[in-house]
């Protein structure tokens, strides 16, 4: 039987990179001032397109890892869940917005792990809409600029499809649970 990937490859260091940029982002954002500001729009931008970077990387070189499985998804809760709580603590975004997607979020990382015995819930095309909308919508409210009318439409069109696809993985989650458990 053919070993599995490494712990240690490409697609988990840029996971685990991802999780370091978060503090770094977060302290960056919150010292305010311009520079500051573009300088945690570009962490925040980096540690996005990590999320990317590391999933295709890992099914276009077969790095799959049950580590990656688990880390990819915290880490990108942690940077959006970093990023928009420190947006309602500094009074730039409402509190509601982060909490539903915040709840959206945990809640479908739990309904995944709840159904892994039947199944993955593989991320759908509108999951990914979400996150590009997600990251677009928070950049908006980082990177300083005459963005205020932009700022609530592009947070409003996120947390929308947010939560249409989180109904989604709900109904997804309920068939898989009632299929039977895969060998």
């Amino acid at each position: 039987m053919a070993a599995g990937p490494g712990l240690v490859n490409v697609a988990n260091v840029l996971t685990v990179l991802r999780i370091v940029l978060v503090p770094a982002f977060v302290a960056c954002l919150a010292a305010g001032g311009t520079g500051w500001r573009v300088t945690a729009f570009v962490l925040f931008w980096i540690a996005s397109v990590t999320d990317f970077l590391d999933g295709w990387l890992a099914r276009q070189r077969g790095l799959v890892t049950d580590f990656g499985k688990v880390a990819d998804p915290i880490a990108d809760k942690a940077l959006t869940g970093a990023a928009l709580i420190t947006l309602s603590v500094m009074h730039e975004l409402s509190w509601w917005v982060t909490a539903v997607i915040l709840v959206r979020e945990v809640g479908v990382t739990l309904l995944r792990f709840a159904v892994i015995k039947r199944g993955v819930i593989a991320a759908s095309r509108g999951g990914k809409l979400k996150t590009l909308l997600q990251i677009l919508a928070i950049s908006l409210y980082v990177l300083p600029g005459p963005f205020g009318v932009a700022r609530p439409i592009v947070m409003g069109l996120a947390v929308a499809v947010t939560l249409v696809t989180g109904a989604d993985y709900v109904l997804r989650a309920a068939r898989l649970r009632r299929a039977p458990a895969a060998p």
